[in-house]
């Protein structure tokens, strides 16, 4: 029974391991995709600003 034991907690710690990397690269990934999402509304707003002042212009 003790090898069973063993193999369990090997199973259990690989499990536990793979939910950490996963945990870390789902934050980082969503991290980088919220970053990008205010950049481009930023860049958006800007635009559209600066599109108002053209058709001012005019």
């Amino acid at each position: 029974m003790g090898a069973a034991s063993k193999a369990g907690d090997l199973v259990f710690k690989a499990f536990a391991a793979g939910l950490g990397v996963t945990t870390i690269y789902l934050t980082a990934t969503f991290s980088v995709n919220v970053y990008r999402g205010f950049s481009w509304h930023k860049a958006q707003t800007k635009n559209e600003k600066e599109g108002s002042l053209v058709q001012q212009e005019k």
